[in-house]
């Protein structure tokens, strides 16, 4: 017994030994300068994890429910964006126009096969952008695919037929965007690929490596195809995807049900919400940090984007309640259909250029609330280099993957030489267990986890804020 407590009190001394020593380090290889921003970020996380709204800001938004564009939700959400804003007393607050898609998900889709003389319902829900079926729904056989290039390679046999994509997530991936990136083009070009053939419909296997009942939408193209060639396109929960799998090998001959009516209206007239303070010294350069107003209709947005728009508002209530006055003017945006088109970054883009204002630097967060892991640079090389330089003011909450890669589909318009963007990045590893889907709802953040990311975000624009000017090529 007292070998184990004379052990235990040298693996402690040896332990705040080794504590002591390694914060003497870490102070040795920081600069004067490096100091008072180490100083600084501390600041900024202390006031995020004790004094932060992003949460409450969070519930308030989700209380709305889903805010597809053009939708009476997306309407309110503008709304409740512009009074928040305000009540975070940013020096000035406005609306700018953008027009937006509107599509309509209609009544709750139904799909279904019958195996052995029963009934087998399986859980779908259209594709945003989908026509509907015919009123009565319709039957068919199904063709089980892997790839698009498996699908093309169908031709006529296609014909009259439901063709079912069915090409999971490569969970060797660890990024699991990256897997994400290696299955979404089934769904986004699913129904192109085979409409030309006469396909009648297709089903796609939800993008999400969970396996569960939750059917996941997101976006599909038609392009610049024919009106004729237009058909329905659904998602399949995964669950159900396995089942319609199995059932097909054991009978390839069987019919699958699927009736929905989803529709495109005229597009409409929306809003971003855009809110700034104002730099002290270069007002006319401005740094951006945003997220998406706009989201699915299943769920809640918590996740895809609720969090990325209350993190980036925090980012300047965490300026404005610790009198950190920037240099340049830090502006805020909530972006409106980045879901299905963009047209709220496209809108931005053209003002910015058409009123030749100086962006140098913008920060997205549309990657969940989950805990913060770091930043993807998308930069010129000496800014690339200038960021991963401050790697060691980060990595102490965290954030150890500052790399090259890219921003954000919304501030991914104002991309030139001049202009550093980043992404925010948390980990990955339960964001698609949500995204799309109707689990996306406020009770799936974690209030913790938010505020870290809150934090983190408005340090990077603290070291954007303060040194990337002086870096940045302008053109005159």
């Amino acid at each position: 017994m007292k070998k184990l407590i004379v052990l235990f009190s040298i693996s402690l001394y040896l332990f705040s030994c080794a504590q002591k020593e390694e914060k003497v380090i870490s102070s040795a290889q920081l600069s004067s300068e490096e100091k008072i921003d180490s100083t600084n970020i501390k600041l900024m996380f202390n006031s995020a994890l004790t004094h932060g709204k992003s949460y409450e800001w969070l519930r308030d938004l989700t209380s709305i429910g889903g805010r597809l564009s053009g939708s009476p939700e997306a309407a309110l959400a503008v709304m409740w964006g512009e009074r928040v804003m305000k009540e975070a007393g940013l020096d000035s607050v406005w609306l700018q126009p953008a027009i937006v898609p509107h599509w309509i998900r209609g009544e709750k889709e139904i799909a279904y096969f019958v195996s052995n003389g029963k009934k087998v319902d399986m859980a779908v829900c259209a594709l945003g952008g989908s026509i509907s079926t015919p009123k009565n729904g319709i039957v068919a056989e199904v063709i089980e695919v892997k790839t698009i290039k498996e699908a093309e390679a169908l031709g006529e046999k296609a014909r009259g037929k439901i063709i079912f994509y069915n090409r999971p997530f490569n969970n060797t991936l660890i990024n699991t965007f990256s897997a994400y990136g290696g299955c979404v083009d089934q769904r986004a070009y699913g129904a192109k690929t085979v409409g030309k053939f006469g396909a009648l419909a297709v089903i796609v296997r939800s993008m999400t490596n969970k396996i569960d009942n939750y059917p996941h939408t997101g976006t599909m193209r038609y392009g610049d195809i024919p009106l004729n060639e237009y058909i329905p396109a659904a998602a399949i929960s995964t669950l159900a995807a396995e089942n319609l799998s199995m059932n097909l090998k054991e009978n390839p001959r069987l019919k699958v049900f699927l009736k929905q009516s989803s529709k495109n209206l005229p597009k409409e007239n929306s809003f971003n919400v855009i809110g700034e303070i104002r730099g002290v010294e270069n007002p006319e350069k401005i740094i951006v940090v945003g997220g998406h107003l706009d989201s699915w209709d299943l769920g809640d947005g918590a996740h895809d984007d609720g969090t990325g728009v209350v993190q980036s508002l925090e980012v300047l209530h965490i300026f404005k309640k610790n009198n950190i006055k920037p240099k340049n003017t830090i502006r805020v945006v909530f972006f409106m259909d980045e879901e299905q088109g963009g047209g709220g970054a496209k809108a931005y883009a053209a003002m910015a250029k058409t009123t030749k204002e100086i962006h140098i630097g913008g920060l997205e967060s549309d990657a969940g609330g989950h805990t913060p892991r770091g930043f993807t640079i998308d930069a010129n090389t000496a800014n690339t280099a200038l960021l991963k330089s401050w790697k060691k003011l980060l990595s102490p909450y965290g954030l150890h993957d500052i790399e090259k890669g890219g921003s954000g589909a919304d501030i991914s318009p104002l991309k030139s030489e001049e202009v550093t963007l980043v992404g925010y990045r948390p980990d990955s590893q339960r964001y698609f267990d949500y995204h799309h889907a109707a689990t996306d709802t406020f009770d799936k953040v974690n209030k913790r986890e938010l505020e870290l990311g809150s934090a983190s975000m408005a340090s990077m624009i603290y070291l954007m804020d303060k040194y990337l000017y002086q870096n940045t090529p302008v053109k005159l």
